[in-house]
């Protein structure tokens, strides 16, 4: 990745504001940058987030799965395979880290590929109802659902988890009122960390520390 030119004081404005959650174009002028300038910085912070995040950590103990859909309100189909959104699912550790990827489609093959590869056997998995999911009983994960139909939690049986990253990966994703497509699993990404590490504090450190190394 190319090093930045602009000044190291503006990268520190850009990058605090970053974190904050702003967009690029409302950091600009309080950074005193052109706002073309803070969307490339905000892009590259991005484009560093996906190179140097990797989460490793084993799912095993008990796991929550979903699958969501991201895009705008649009006329059609909704729900499950909701025309024109982006299909994403998810893998929630309970007490622990969040992983989610963009997939071509919810389809069962792609699902179980992404299970298999990140989850822990033995494991307590937890999903909804949802049809892909039904391999799971005959695995060697112990499969649990919640029927949303009649309810969305018994006991220990819920995927309020994962529910609760989508919904804020979505209110982050709302205020930059259209994400080009081409974007979308760095944005993806960034919600990932942003919700794997909670404290600001510690957001910024790991950022500066990857600053230095990407852009000099």
């Amino acid at each position: 990745m190319r090093k930045s030119r602009l000044h190291p004081k503006k990268q520190m404005r850009l990058l605090e504001f970053f974190i904050a959650g702003s967009t690029a174009r409302t950091a600009a002028p309080l950074a005193g940058v052109n706002p073309k300038t803070a969307v490339l910085y905000f892009h590259r912070l991005r484009q560093i987030i996906m190179m140097a995040y990797k989460e490793k950590t084993p799912f095993d103990g008990e796991v929550e799965i979903d699958e969501s859909y991201f895009g705008g309100v649009r006329k059609g189909k909704r729900g499950r395979g909701a025309a024109g959104k982006t299909p994403v699912f998810g893998l929630l550790k309970r007490g622990g880290k969040v992983y989610a990827q963009v997939i071509p489609d919810a389809k069962r093959p792609t699902l179980m590929g992404i299970i298999k590869k990140k989850v822990v056997p033995d494991s307590l998995v937890y999903s909804d109802s949802y049809k892909a999911y039904d391999t799971l009983d005959a695995s060697s994960f112990r499969h649990f659902r919640i029927n949303h139909s009649k309810g969305f939690a018994w006991k220990k049986n819920h995927i309020n988890g994962i529910e609760n990253f989508w919904n804020q990966a979505k209110r982050h994703m709302r205020k930059f009122n259209g994400i080009p497509k081409d974007q979308f699993a760095l944005y993806l990404k960034e919600c990932e960390w942003r919700f794997n590490n909670p404290d600001l504090s510690k957001q910024k450190r790991m950022l500066k520390r990857w600053v230095k190394h990407y852009l000099g």
